[in-house]
């Protein structure tokens, strides 16, 4: 990017706004992963017999979070979409199908086919996972838009395997917690502002989601059952709550010395 281009960005984000620019290249990639999505879902939804229903929701899904990617824009501050939000793009299609699949779960429950198809979705996310991490700081576009983006990918994709190990019999109401944490942090944001600072960087708070990720679908797995399951949840859900307890800890304390 040259010294121009570089101004041009830094004022459109000053301004609030997404440069031209910013906006075709984000079109252009989220448009080209939306239609091969369709293509996808559609496969999808005729080889296991998921029905419209979960196609339709797949794709509001996805669309859904694209315009939510597209309204942040004006936080990314490059002149690119980039390579990096564009494999999370990737990632927000293939949660977006196991969603659909979690949220009309007739044939989830009665062919293991669609419950083997679930699993495969979400190992491909996971492997994806930290891949668009690792070209944002290869090409140096590291932003808060696909920090964000990747982050909520994640949570979504953890909240539609907890619903699915509830749906399944894996474990009780309480898996949902496990999907919901990060839902509810947001949400007593409102009443604590204190939580709504930044956090640094952590290994353990990557670690820990992928922990999460796998764990879950692990206890989806066809002879995997309580009593096992629901243990194997417990310590995934025991986990994720220390994680969260480190991170409301360390932003509490952090206001209090900032006053």
């Amino acid at each position: 990017m040259t010294t121009k281009e570089r101004s041009v960005v830094q004022a459109a984000v000053a301004d609030g706004r997404a440069s031209p620019a910013l906006k075709t290249s984000a079109l252009m990639v989220l448009g080209s992963v939306f239609a091969v999505a369709l293509v996808g879902y559609g496969l999808a939804a005729v080889q296991l017999s998921l029905g419209r229903d979960a196609l339709v929701a797949a794709t509001v899904l996805l669309l859904l979070i694209f315009a939510l990617v597209v309204n942040g824009l004006h936080h990314h501050g490059f002149e690119r979409f980039g390579l990096a939000n564009a494999v999370t793009a990737v990632r927000a299609a293939l949660v977006s199908m196991a969603c659909a699949i979690v949220v009309f779960p007739d044939a989830l429950q009665q062919a293991q086919p669609t419950l083997w198809a679930l699993v495969a979705l979400v190992l491909v996310a996971l492997a994806l996972d930290g891949v668009d991490g690792h070209l944002a700081r290869r090409f140096s576009q590291e932003s808060e838009l696909g920090a964000r983006f990747d982050m909520e990918v994640d949570a979504l994709l953890i909240l539609c395997l907890s619903a699915a190990a509830f749906l399944l019999d894996k474990a009780g109401a309480w898996v949902l917690l496990i999907g919901l944490m990060r839902y509810g942090f947001v949400l007593a944001q409102y009443p604590l502002p204190r939580l709504a600072g930044s956090l640094p960087p952590s290994l353990r708070r990557k670690v820990v989601c992928v922990v999460q990720v796998a764990v879950l679908c692990l206890i989806l797995l066809p002879g995997i059952a309580p009593p096992v399951s629901s243990w194997l949840a417990a310590l995934a859900l025991l986990l994720l709550s220390y994680s969260f307890a480190i991170d409301c800890l360390y932003l509490l304390g952090k206001a209090e010395a900032d006053e």
